[in-house]
């Protein structure tokens, strides 16, 4: 059975033969799920390190993604004017072809990349673009519009491609809940993933959206409008009884050893028996686990722990 076979079993729940295991950043030869995105167009040459087509610019000072230095729509005003990233520009998607027919046996996905709240974040700035919603209703309609338009042009112009999923990343949770108020979620957004959402599903893909924090509040929103694997990499924030306990069965989790805590200081001992604990809560509803594996060393991770992490999930699958 090919790795896109068992992942398939594994979202669908049809008794997968082994644990499929996702890698995110390394060791992709290992890895049953892989994933590419839409480039930017032939020529484009920014005009200094960190320029994307938003025109907002990414500042790092160590070794994580870094965080967005400017806000395009700091000023309303800007609005007016602004012009997103052309979907149809020439060379976006022309590395598509090669790629997938390169990793054919493998689960590959589509990725937005950073997508959807956090983009329009980055657009208008985290501060401002809060208040707007209570505040600016139609403007926040405006902004988010900008960036969920644009998304779905892409998720039409591949379509027709054999991914077998469209992957989402929108950071919605902080360490007590969501962002902002669940009800405003809904107003403002649900309809939004739904349109997404099912862009993907007549085209024949699944969804995978992931979120960091406690998006406890949203779960149920999600799966209804229809996600089929919701990667978390803080399971132990959201509790990882809980969420098999209320959502078991209902969609199929991709999960980490909690990012927070045993992936970065925990032993070889509370690691393996971690990864043992997800697949036999999560992975027990005909499947419905995926392991996800990352290299977090800009966030303390040793190579130690990350070859035990890796060791850990692999030993629960057969020789």
């Amino acid at each position: 059975m090919t790795p896109k076979e068992i992942v398939f079993r594994a979202i669908e729940r049809t008794g997968p033969p082994r644990l499929p295991i996702k890698y995110a950043n390394r060791d992709f030869n290992c890895s049953d799920v892989l994933t590419t995105g839409w480039a930017a167009p032939s020529g484009f040459t920014p005009s200094r390190p960190g320029m994307t087509e938003w025109g907002y610019f990414w500042k790092t000072l160590d070794g994580t993604m870094g965080q967005t230095e400017n806000h395009p729509l700091a000023d309303p005003s800007a609005l007016d004017t602004y012009l997103p990233p052309d979907p149809d520009a020439p060379g976006r998607f022309d590395h598509l072809p090669a790629w997938l027919a390169a990793n054919r046996n493998k689960f590959v996905t589509f990725s937005l990349g950073i997508s959807g709240f956090n983009q329009v974040t980055f657009l208008r700035g985290m501060e401002d673009f809060l208040i707007d919603l209570h505040t600016a209703p139609a403007r926040a309609e405006r902004i988010i519009g900008v960036v969920f338009d644009f998304e779905c042009a892409i998720l039409e112009r591949v379509a027709g491609l054999p991914f077998d999923a469209v992957a989402f990343a929108d950071d919605w949770g902080t360490q007590r809940g969501l962002i902002i108020d669940p009800a405003l979620w809904r107003r403002f957004f649900r309809a939004r993933y739904a349109r997404q959402f099912a862009l993907a599903h007549q085209a024949g893909k699944k969804v995978w959206f992931h979120s960091c924090g406690d998006i406890s509040a949203i779960i149920p929103d999600l799966i209804d409008v229809g996600v089929d694997v919701l990667e978390l990499l803080q399971p132990d924030l959201l509790g990882v009884e809980r969420l098999a306990r209320d959502f078991g069965g209902r969609v199929c989790f991709c999960c980490s050893i909690d990012h927070q805590r045993r992936a970065i200081s925990g032993s070889r001992e509370e690691i393996f028996a971690y990864a043992r604990f997800l697949r036999d809560t999560l992975g027990v509803f005909g499947g419905g686990f995926i392991a996800y594996i990352e290299d977090y060393a800009c966030l303390g991770m040793s190579e130690q722990t990350y070859q035990w992490i890796r060791q850990a999930f692999h030993a629960l699958n057969p020789a």
